[in-house]
């Protein structure tokens, strides 16, 4: 239904000193801080996890080498979304509007639920990486004790028992990362590289970090994690986390978070012969997802 002059009856007076209430700052592109971004045309994207060789064993003189196999793992799909949202004025409250261009003050408007909706999309993948109900290639969900190794046994990117973030916990989860293994169980060489937090933690790791001393102590102790370079990153916070005190760590795992993006946001704007309305649409196609679940560590607090 289009905007019409009833619904804009402030604008079309006289006198009127500002219009307010769509002219806000943004949290734009944290998304950035988690996805790897590559370009995509097709319906939907796949990616499937390559299984390499175990172990070299002891060959015994005389006897034949022993040959190894290498297989497919799971597949990671995503399957991109159409994004879009419209709006249409009237050619009368175009016409009668004494203050401003209609068209492009609500453009903008536009634009900003369109960027807001953009990071909500980004988030739910670590919204829902707890959850059961939300699972990737491998079946489970992206933050588990269990994600099954194609060699036999599991693989687990979250404490044993949920903690919050201090000292104790980030750096049992920087030595978990560096003990993740590959689906033949030999261990890769990952590290924790940035912490992506809600508002509410960022006081938090500021001092876990940056801090020169052990936080909440009263040795004279160096900061181990600052000192030794641990988390190069730093941390990020994304305000659009619902959970006040989860916190990820990414880690250097290659192709884990991934955006794809299938077609760029674009706005048209045509009128209709009938009515005179004047109508206005953005769209966008994307996708965001993860393949391989080393690529970060968590936990939902305690």
């Amino acid at each position: 239904m289009a905007i019409n002059r009833s619904q804009l009856a402030k604008e079309l007076e006289p006198g009127l000193n500002a219009l307010f209430g769509m002219e806000y700052n943004r949290y734009e592109n944290e998304h950035a801080e988690i996805f790897e971004t590559e370009s995509s045309d097709r319906a939907f994207e796949e990616e499937t996890m390559i299984v390499g060789f175990g172990n070299a064993k002891v060959k015994q003189e005389g006897n034949a080498v022993e040959f190894d196999s290498a297989s497919e793992g799971f597949t990671a799909r995503y399957s991109h979304e159409t994004i879009a949202l419209a709006f249409a004025l009237t050619e009368e409250a175009i016409e009668d509007n004494l203050y401003d261009r209609l068209g492009a003050r609500y453009t903008k408007a536009l634009a900003r639920s369109m960027a807001h909706t953009k990071q909500v999309k980004a988030a739910a993948v670590l919204n829902n990486a707890f959850s059961s109900s939300f699972t990737g290639g491998d079946g489970v969900a992206l933050v588990s004790t269990a994600h099954p190794l194609a060699g036999g046994g599991t693989l687990s990117n979250r404490p044993s028992t949920y903690s919050d973030l201090n000292e104790t916990s980030l750096e049992d989860a920087i030595i978990s990362v560096s003990t993740f293994t590959d689906d033949k169980s030999m261990i890769l060489a990952l590290q924790g590289q940035k912490l992506i937090i809600p508002p509410q933690l960022q006081f938090v790791a500021d001092r876990l970090l940056n801090t020169p001393g052990r936080v909440s102590t009263s040795d004279n102790d160096i900061n181990a994690i600052k000192n030794m370079g641990m988390v190069p990153g730093g941390y990020a916070v994304n305000h659009f986390l619902t959970d006040n005190d989860a916190w990820f760590l990414l880690t250097d795992c290659p192709d884990g978070f991934k955006h794809f993006e299938r077609s760029a946001l674009s706005t048209s704007m045509e009128g209709d012969f009938d009515t005179g309305n004047v109508r206005f649409k953005a769209r966008e196609r994307y996708s965001f997802g993860f393949s391989n679940p080393r690529a970060v560590f968590a936990s939902q607090g305690a």
